[in-house]
């Protein structure tokens, strides 16, 4: 996209200019009445033009972490099954890896949770759910995190899992947070930044402040709903964010599973 700061001020003509083109006003009709309307739409793309802000996707990192290497231990002893197996080890070692690695993939890279300025984008182990804000009713975090539509429908949000070891973490870090202010010992408030031993001890980071205040701690999961709480409240009655629900299934992941589970079937039957 050009800006305009990228454009010539004072353009040079191609050839000499003739006297009709000299003394033509600017807003006359003829070949070039177009370019001043043209020119003033391309300045609305210029540095002053807004932009729709980026989606926020949220995803699990310890999820991701642990498919890849499940990824990693499985193929690497199935490949070695069929390369040095006898007999129907092969073919086991291939049903076991169709079957297997679709599922892992299933449930650990692929959850993701996109949300955008008019919709949200719940992408599950075998769907994926596209929610305009205005079908949402309500994002609720208790054992499991999941949003529900205005007619009452349910979705889980795997790539947002609850820990209720993050929770009470967090909570024994807001309370003794709250009893260092309490008797005027915070390390933060004395004017001493916090070294490396003090970060280690209240879990990682100190409590970022808006507006002067620290925010309460919060589990990672929570923090991500209370976001996207905070976007469903802001766009729920914007008219782009109308629509109708979408439901797509991930025939990709469900072909080669099921095609490895009737391998694994007719093998485990014959022999």
């Amino acid at each position: 996209m050009t800006t305009p700061e990228h454009q010539p001020s004072d353009p040079e003509p191609s050839g000499p200019a003739t006297p009709a083109e000299s003394v033509e006003p600017a807003g006359s009709a003829g070949p070039t009445g177009s370019s001043p309307s043209s020119e003033g739409s391309k300045g609305t793309e210029g540095p002053g033009a807004t932009q729709a802000p980026a989606d926020r996707v949220h995803r699990s990192t310890p999820g991701i972490a642990g498919g890849v290497l499940l990824i990693g231990v499985t193929g690497w002893m199935c490949v070695d099954a069929m390369i040095s197996g006898e007999g129907r080890a092969p073919w086991l070692a291939l049903a076991v890896l169709l079957f297997i690695v679709p599922l892992v993939v299933a449930y650990t890279l692929l959850p993701a949770v996109r949300a955008g300025e008019d919709r949200l984008r719940v992408r599950n182990p075998f769907r994926t759910v596209e929610l305009p804000w205005g079908r949402v009713a309500s994002l609720r975090s208790g054992y499991s995190s999941e949003v529900v539509t205005d007619d009452g429908t349910t979705y889980q949000l795997w790539a947002l899992p609850v820990s209720l070891r993050a929770r009470k973490r967090a909570a024994r870090q807001e309370m003794r947070a709250a009893g260092e202010r309490a008797h005027g010992v915070d390390v933060r408030a004395a004017g001493r930044a916090p070294g490396g031993g003090d970060a280690f001890r209240r879990g990682g980071a100190p409590a970022s402040r808006a507006g002067g205040a620290e925010r309460p701690e919060r589990a990672p999961t929570d923090r991500a709903m209370d976001e996207l709480r905070e976007l469903h409240e802001k766009r729920r009655g914007e008219r782009s964010a109308q629509g109708e629900v979408t439901v797509r299934w991930a025939y990709e992941i469900m072909a080669p599973t099921l095609a490895g589970a009737i391998l694994l079937a007719v093998l485990l039957a014959v022999g």
